[in-house]
């Protein structure tokens, strides 16, 4: 069975990129050599993956349009603050928080490049 092992943020202004995520999950970044890559480290050993941010290659999306086609979900502790600090660092809700019977609430951002991702806040305790 394919497994995700890593992802790929695509910016056309990286650092300003990794300062968005940074400040709203926390991962920490490198760059790789002196290509225009740096690796994302989203946190301790267990379930996840590692991604990077790559410098975009061709045009920006027109406001309003997905910038990706394939959408990452982020999980958090709680929505509604990860939400205020998403927009507070630039980012803006497309899809408006959610309950997903037996698995959490959910949403979904652009970030201030335009890439979408989604944010989770898991169903916790019994079940």
């Amino acid at each position: 069975m394919g497994r995700p092992v890593h992802f790929e943020i695509h910016a056309s202004e990286p650092e300003a990129i990794i300062g968005f995520y940074s400040g709203l999950f926390g991962w920490t970044f490198s760059r790789w050599g002196t290509e225009p890559y740096w690796l994302a480290d989203t946190g301790p050993d267990g379930p996840g993956i590692n991604g990077a941010v790559v410098q975009r290659r061709g045009d920006k999306p027109p406001t309003g349009q997905p910038a990706n086609a394939f959408v990452v979900t982020v999980e958090v502790d709680e929505l509604d603050p990860a939400l205020e600090k998403a927009r507070s660092l630039g980012g803006s809700i497309v899809v408006e928080k959610q309950q997903v019977p037996g698995v959490g609430w959910l949403a979904y951002l652009n970030d201030p490049d335009g890439n979408v991702l989604g944010v989770l806040e898991p169903v916790r305790g019994e079940g």
